[in-house]
Parts: structure tokens; sequence; C-alpha cells
């Protein structure tokens, strides 16, 4: 009997753990669910038939390898930080990996002993990254077969509120995947991408105000901001030559800007604990990164410091998140900034039970053919049922539970560390997606 353990029961594997229950009973298979407390390992699983919910501190060594050498497939929603230890017990047990997170240096440490072992460490198979990926090179793998010369391929993926869930928040947005990443999104170095032939680098402090408007028919218009290292996804997908190479994150218009405030304030710092901010209020917060003014309000200072006027969009929205208010933030231990503002903002940007979330990926791809230039847009749109069962988790969870049924049904059979850019992998992945109602129109523009 094969037999599934999945580390880690947060928001984003709920349709994943749905899914390999339902598959459990199909093909009588085991799926075991842990999680720091148990009580949430059950709730996702509910008792269903082949199913079952343990209690696992990851940093339990001797609980944690005894759960791994038990199981066939080992699928890790861990913050992707945590997934070193897990690797290491794959491998001493001869296990396969599944994650939904970005290759760390790490997991491609643990290449060449998995492909001797033949052991999958198939790792960025969740949405972004994960279905940017398959989706992308299923239409690139295409145009090079055809004759195609690649000149501009461009990305942007959001995890944003449906429009009806957007009514009365001026972010028009919440959080739909963690907290964490999005307040620190962009801050892991300068962000690199290529334009026109030439490499291009965004610093921190400017990413937020380097942003591309984008019009979707039927969808709307957003902002995209660069996002991570672009660079290096020249030699994974094979676009070595190519003028342009631009992987965004899409938000609302208005997003960046009145996010930018927080980066310039150095509010998303991480680097330095906070003295006495256990006590602090919103209010407090704020204005521990303003100017000293015996007689100035926090408000003034804060719109004098960013040049903005007191009735602007941008302190409306600050304004609307408890910014400036007495409320202590409650975080109970002195913080950084990043983690105070996280605790601050989870009050208002975590989803209410009746919100819809909704995912946007868009794909434009340019290219020579015979001689004349073309233009593909891929377009994705998906949407949430309810604050628990999200369009984030959709995403994120079903690439990841149809990746571990493909490598038990032994169609998914090429070891060591990878990212889904192989046909092997994004065809059935993408075709098994459809059937489940996620899927990519594509559109010839040019």
């Amino acid at each position: 009997m094969k037999k599934i353990l999945v580390i880690g029961a947060g928001k984003s594997a709920t349709t994943l753990i749905d899914y390999l229950c339902e598959q459990a009973i199909t093909n009588k298979w085991e799926v075991t669910v842990t999680d720091i407390r148990k009580e949430d390992a059950l709730n996702k699983t509910q008792n269903r038939p082949g199913s079952h919910a343990e209690a696992l501190d990851v940093a339990d060594e001797l609980r944690r390898k005894e759960l791994i050498s038990k199981h066939d497939v080992v699928i890790s929603m861990l913050p992707a930080f945590m997934h070193s230890n897990v690797a290491n017990d794959c491998l001493e047990f001869r296990k396969h990996l599944v994650t939904a997170s970005y290759v760390s240096d790490e997991m491609q440490a643990l290449n060449e002993e998995a492909k001797k072992k033949g052991l999958i460490f198939l790792n960025e198979i969740g949405l972004d990254p994960g279905i940017d990926h398959m989706s992308a090179m299923r239409i690139l793998d295409q145009l090079k077969a055809d004759g195609a010369e690649l000149i501009g391929f461009e990305t942007f993926t959001g995890g944003l509120l449906a429009p009806e869930s957007e009514v009365g928040n001026p972010w028009k947005y919440k959080f739909t995947w963690n907290p964490r990443n999005v307040v620190l999104a962009a801050s892991g170095g300068a962000v690199k991408f290529l334009h026109g032939g030439t490499f291009k680098y965004i610093p921190y402090h400017k990413v937020f105000r380097r942003t591309e408007r984008i019009t979707l028919d039927g969808i709307g218009t957003f902002e995209g901001y660069a996002n991570r290292d672009s660079l290096k996804y020249l030699k994974l997908y094979q676009l070595e030559g190519i003028k342009t190479l631009y992987r965004g994150t899409l938000r609302r218009p208005g997003f960046c800007k009145a996010w930018d405030i927080f980066v310039q304030l150095g509010a998303t710092d991480d680097s330095y604990i906070m003295e006495g901010s256990e006590h602090m209020t919103h209010r407090e917060f704020i204005n521990s990164f303003l100017l000293y003014h015996p007689t100035d309000s926090v408000e003034i200072k804060l719109a004098h410091a960013m040049r903005l006027d007191l009735d602007s969009d941008e302190m409306h929205m600050l304004e609307w998140l408890g910014i400036f208010s007495h409320e202590p933030i409650g975080f109970g231990k002195p913080g950084t900034p990043a983690q105070l503002l996280q605790k601050i903002l989870e009050k208002k940007w975590t989803l209410n039970a009746t919100d819809i979330d909704m995912i946007v990926m868009w794909h434009k791809f340019n290219y020579v053919l015979h001689g004349k230039e073309h233009e593909i847009h891929s377009t994705m749109v998906v949407k949430g049922t309810d604050a628990m069962n999200t369009a984030m988790a959709k995403t994120v969870g079903l690439p990841v539970a149809i990746a571990t049924k493909l490598i038990l049904e032994e169609k998914i059979t090429t070891p060591g560390v990878q990212i889904p850019v192989t046909k092997e992998i994004y065809e059935p992945v993408l075709n098994e997606l459809e059937k489940n109602g996620i899927r990519c129109s594509e559109k010839q523009v040019k």
C-alpha cells in the first residue's frame, strides 16, 4: 500500500489534502497529515477513509524521522527554510519529496545524491512558482518546435481579492498566502531582469516605485512590480539570447505607492528588534520611524516625510488599516519592524468567512516566426469559494497533489532535485489541472 506524508496543514494545504484523501479511497493509499497541533491536521482530514492525523513538531528529530521512514512520498508544506531537515531525512530513508517552495542552495546541494538513490525531489510545483513554470513552458516549447525565435517573455501572478470582496477596502487586498512573505516581498536583495537586451537591477527601496500597468479584458486593471531574480530563468527556461525576461507580482492600482510608504520608513525591516515594542500601540509603532516634533501630530509628520497631502489616497489607506490608532499591537514580545507591521496588518487583511479571493496569472510571449513579429497572451483566473477553500489553496495545493499522484503512479520518474519545466511533468499536471477547472486561455494578439 502506497503511503503519503503531508507535513503542514496550513491554509494552502486544504485543497491538497482533499484531493489526496479522494485519491486514497480510489487507489487504496494511506494519507497521513501532520501539524504541530493534531486538531489542525484532523480538521483537514476529517477522519476520511485512508487518512490519519498526527501531531508533529518538526524540530523533534526522532518523531520526524519515524514518520518519514514509514511513507513513500513526503510533501513538505512547511516554510521554505524548514525543508532542509526533511529533505535530508528523505535521503536517509530513500523517500521522494515534493514542495511548493523555490529551490534553495541547500536543496540544490542534494541533487547528486538524490539522483544516485533514484529519488525525485520536486520543488516549485505550486502556483508561483509552479503553474507559472508549467503553463509558460508548454507554450515556449511549442513555439521552439515551430521554429520561432523568442525575443520576449513577461509573466505576472497575483493573489488578490475577487472584485465582490474588494468593496470598502481601499487596498483591494487581503492576505491569501503567508503574510510574512508579503511583508518581506522583494527585500532579499536587488531585483534582476532583462529588458530590451539590457540587464536591469532595482534596489529594494525602489521596487514599489517601478511598476507596470496591465489591463486584462474582463478582469480589470492591475499594476505589476518586479519579482526576485528573473535572470536565473534564462537557463532554466532555455531562453539564452532572449531580449526581455521579466517576472512580476500583480496588485490593484494604488497598492504599490501606499506600500512603498512602509518600505521608505523602514517598517518592513526584519534585521533588528525594537526595544519596548511589546507594549507599543499602532500609533507609537509608526511614530518611532518619524522625526521628533513637540507639537505636530503623527499624521502631519508622516505626510510631511512622505510628501503627501493629508487627504491623499495613501493617507486614507493607512487610516483604514488603523496605523494611527491607539490600539495595542499585541505582539506579546519585542519584535522586528516587519513582525510588528505584520501583526497590525493581519487585523484588517485576514480573510473574513465570506471573503472570496482570486488568482490572476498573465504571460506575454513575443517571438519572430517566418520573418514576422508575433505576440501571444495567456491568462488564468481562478476564484475561491470561501475563506477556507480559497483560490490560493486550490492553485498551490492541486499541482502538489497531482504531482505526488504521478510520482506514485511512476508517470514522473526522472530523479534529482528539479522544478516542473520538463514535458514529463508539466503535460500531465496541466491536463489534470484543466479537469479541475484550472486552465489558461491563450490569445494571439499580433
